[in-house]
C-alpha cells in the first residue's frame, strides 16, 4: 500500500503538490499524467526518499522492495547480460559468497549458499536476463557486448531491462517507452500487464496507459486526483467533471452577482442593513470555483506547399544500407500527394534507414532516387533536435529561415507551439527534451512541406502536444510517412502500412492489431517472412472472415455493452437530478427559518443522490472493465 496523507511539496519556492490525500493498494497499476513540470517525477523522488515533503507524509507497506530506473549508467564496461543481472543485488551477493566458499573449500557453507541461490532463482537468472534484453530489441548475438558499445537510446533499453529484472513489490517507471520502437513497446506492455506487484507509470502514450493501467492519477492544479479505470475512462470521467464544474461555476457566479447587487443597493438602508451584512458574510464564505483552463496550450496547423508534383518522390530498384552492406534490397516505391503511410517492421529491420534514404541524406548503394519537380521535404528525427543551435532562441531559428518575416508573425506562429512571450526568446540549450522536440517540429511546419517524413516524432512530447500533432497531421494535405511507437498517432494519421522486414519493403494488408498478431506468430515460429514482392503471400487479412468475426464478437459482447450503457444512462439521470436539486438549493429564500425542514430534506436527498451516483459510476467502471476483458479474449 502507498498512502499520501495531506501531502504538500514545493520546489524552488513554487508549490507542486497541495493537500494530496489518497491511497493506492497493492497490485494496482497506476498511470500518472499531467502537464510537463507538474511534479510527476518529483512524486517518484518522494516515494524513493530522495525528497522530503514540506507537509504531510508518504507511507509505504513495510518491507516493500522498490525498483526504479537509475538516471545515470556507470558500469559501461559490463556486458549487457551482466549489467542486467547486477539489478538483483541479493543474488549477486550470494554468488560472491558462493565463489568465496568454493575457493576456501568450505563444503558446508557452499551447500547453505546453494540453497539461497535456488531461493533467488539463480539457476534461471541468466536466461531471464537474456529474455528481457531480447524482448526489448537486442539481438542474441550482442548480449555479450559491453554496454559502452551502444548508443544512449540502447543503453536506456538496457537500463530498463535491469529495472524489470530487479526483484520488486513496487515498480516506478518514468517514460519507459521513449526509446522503444513499436515491437519492443508491445512486448513491454504484455510484461507489465503480467507484473504481479504495484506499478506507478509516468507515460504520455495513451494506448500504453489504456492497456496497462487500472487507475490514473492526474496532476490537476497542484492537486492529485485519482480516477478508477484506464486512460480512456479517465478522459471520459474528467470531461464530465469539468462540464459539471463549469456549470457549478456559472451558477455560483450568477449567485455572486445577485448577492453583490443586493449589498450594493441596500447596504446604506437601515431597514435592510442586517440582511446586507448577512449576504456579505455569505459572499465571504463562498469558495471561488476556478474557471476551466484551456484544454491545450497548443494551436497550430501544418500547412502544405502551394505547389505539388506527381509523384513527389520515388525509389526504383534501390539498394539501401551502409558501406556496401545492403540492408534493404530492390526497394520500389512511389510517394504521391495525399499518401499517408505508416512504416512497420521488427527492430533493426531498416525503417529509419529507409526514411534516411528517402530524405537523400543516405546515398543509395544501387538504384535510383527520383524527386518531383516541386518536392518540399520536411524531415523529423531525433538528430534534428540535436542539430538545433543551443545558444540561440526559437525566434532566431525562425528568423534565419525567413529574414523578412515580421516579429509579430513569428511570435504568433511560435505561440501555437506554446513558445509564448519570453519563451520565444529563451535559450534553446536550457529547454527540456519536449521543448526542443516542439521547436524542431515548429521549424518543419514553418517551411510548409508537401511531404513529411517523421521518425518517432512523439518522443519527449506530452499528451497535449501529441494530441495537437495528431490533429494537425489529420488536417495536413500533403503526403506523410511515419515511423512511430505511438499507436494512437498511427491509427489517426495514416491510411496504409508498409512492412519493412527481411530485407524487403512491401504493403501490409491489415491494421495494427493484425501486425501485432503477425509479430507474435513470427516470434513464435521464427520463420514468418514478409513478401519478397507484392505478389507473394504477405501477412494478409480475409476481409469477409473479419466481417463475420466482428459480427460474432458484437453479438457476444451485446449483454456487456447493454449493462454498460444502462449504467451510463443511470449516471446521467442521477446527475440531472442532482443538478435540479442544486438549482433549488440555490434559492436564497430556502434558508429562511420557516423553510428549515425543506432545506434539511433537500440536503438529505442531495447526499443520497451523491451516494447513488458514486455507486452507478462504480457499476459503469466494472461493466467497462468486463467489456474490455471480453474484447481481448
Amino acid at each position: 500500500m502507498i498512502a499520501f496523507r495531506q501531502l504538500e511539496l514545493q520546489r524552488g519556492g513554487e508549490p507542486l503538490i497541495e493537500h494530496a490525500d489518497l491511497i493506492l493498494h497493492d497490485g494496482q497499476k497506476v498511470g500518472i499524467v499531467g502537464a510537463n513540470g507538474a511534479g510527476k517525477s518529483s512524486l517518484f523522488k518522494l516515494i524513493l526518499g530522495e525528497l522530503s515533503a514540506d507537509r504531510g507524509e508518504v507511507e509505504l507497506t513495510s518491507g516493500s522492495r522498490i525498483a526504479h530506473m537509475a538516471q545515470e549508467i556507470d558500469a559501461l564496461d559490463r556486458s549487457l547480460v551482466d549489467y542486467v543481472l547486477d539489478g538483483d543485488a541479493a543474488l549477486r551477493e550470494v554468488e560472491r559468497l558462493l565463489e568465496a566458499a568454493r575457493a576456501s573449500g568450505d563444503d558446508l557453507r557452499q551447500a547453505e549458499l546453494l540453497g539461497q541461490f535456488e531461493v533467488h532463482d539463480g539457476y534461471s537468472a541468466r536466461a531471464r536476463a537474456e529474455q528481457l534484453l531480447v524482448g526489448l530489441g537486442f539481438s542474441q548475438q550482442v548480449l555479450g557486448h559491453s554496454l559502452s558499445a551502444f548508443s544512449g537510446g540502447w543503453r536506456m533499453r538496457a537500463n530498463l531491462a535491469r529495472t524489470l529484472f530487479t526483484p520488486s513489490d513496487l515498480l516506478l517507471l518514468d517514460e519507459p517507452t521513449n526509446h522503444l520502437d513499436l515491437d519492443a513497446l508491445l512486448w513491454l506492455e504484455q510484461w507489465l500487464i503480467r507484473y504481479p506487484g504495484t506499478l506507478l507509470l509516468i507515460s504520455h502514450d495513451r494506448d500504453f496507459l489504456d492497456a496497462v493501467c487500472d487507475r490514473i492519477i492526474h496532476f490537476d492544479e497542484r492537486r492529485l486526483e485519482l480516477y478508477r479505470g484506464n486512460y480512456s475512462a479517465f478522459e471520459r470521467l474528467r470531461a464530465e467533471r469539468l462540464a459539471s464544474r463549469e456549470a457549478e461555476r456559472a451558477q455560483q457566479q450568477a449567485r455572486r452577482a445577485e448577492l453583490e447587487d443586493f449589498v450594493r443597493r441596500f447596504r446604506a438602508k437601515a431597514s435592510k442593513a442586517r440582511q446586507a451584512q448577512s449576504r456579505l458574510k455569505m459572499l465571504e464564505r463562498m469558495e471561488e470555483i476556478a474557471p476551466l483552463r484551456a484544454a491545450s496550450p497548443f494551436s497550430f496547423r501544418l500547412l502544405g506547399s502551394d505547389k505539388v508534383s506527381f509523384p513527389l518522390l520515388a525509389l526504383d530498384r534501390a539498394r539501401v544500407g551502409y558501406s556496401d552492406q545492403g540492408l534493404l534490397e530492390n526497394v520500389r516505391l512511389t510517394l504521391a500527394p495525399g499518401d499517408r503511410i505508416g512504416l512497420l517492421g521488427p527492430n533493426g529491420a531498416g525503417k529509419s534507414t529507409l526514411i534516411k534514404a528517402l530524405t537523400g541524406q543516405l546515398a543509395l548503394l544501387d538504384g535510383e532516387r527520383v524527386e518531383g519537380e516541386h518536392l518540399a521535404l520536411g524531415y523529423f528525427a531525433q538528430h534534428q533536435v540535436d542539430a538545433l543551435d543551443m545558444s540561440s532562441t526559437p525566434h532566431q531559428h525562425v528568423l534565419r529561415l525567413s529574414p523578412s518575416a515580421s516579429d509579430q508573425e513569428i511570435r504568433d506562429f511560435l505561440g501555437g507551439f506554446d513558445f509564448r512571450g519570453d519563451a520565444a526568446f529563451g535559450r534553446v540549450g536550457e529547454f527540456s527534451g519536449g521543448e526542443k522536440a516542439r521547436l524542431a517540429l515548429a521549424l518543419i511546419a514553418w517551411r510548409r512541406p508537401n511531404l513529411l517524413l517523421l521518425d518517432e516524432p512523439t518522443n519527449h512530447l506530452d499528451l497535449e502536444m501529441r494530441a495537437a500533432l495528431t490533429e494537425a497531421l489529420a488536417g495536413f494535405e500533403g503526403a506523410v510517412v511515419i515511423v512511430s511507437h505511438d499507436r494512437h498517432l498511427l491509427r489517426a494519421s495514416v491510411d496504409q502500412f508498409w512492412c519493412v522486414a527481411d530485407g524487403r519493403v512491401a504493403p501490409f494488408d491489415g491494421d495494427l492489431d493484425d501486425y501485432h498478431a503477425w509479430l507474435r506468430q513470427r516470434l513464435g515460429e521464427g520463420s514468418a517472412k514478409t513478401p519478397r514482392d507484392e505478389d507473394e503471400a504477405a501477412p494478409r487479412v480475409d476481409k469477409r472472415e473479419l466481417r463475420r468475426a466482428a459480427a460474432d464478437r458484437r453479438e457476444r459482447l451485446k449483454p456487456l455493452t447493454r449493462a454498460r450503457d444502462t449504467a451510463e444512462r443511470r449516471m446521467t439521470e442521477l446527475q440531472n437530478e442532482i443538478d435540479a436539486l442544486e438549482a433549488r438549493l440555490g434559492d436564497e429564500t430556502l434558508y429562511l427559518p420557516e423553510r428549515k425542514q425543506e432545506l434539511v430534506e433537500l440536503t438529505r436527498k442531495r447526499g443520497e443522490l451523491a451516494v447513488a451516483l458514486e455507486a452507478a459510476e462504480q457499476g459503469w467502471l466494472e461493466a467497462e472493465e468486463a467489456l474490455e476483458r471480453a474484447s481481448e479474449e
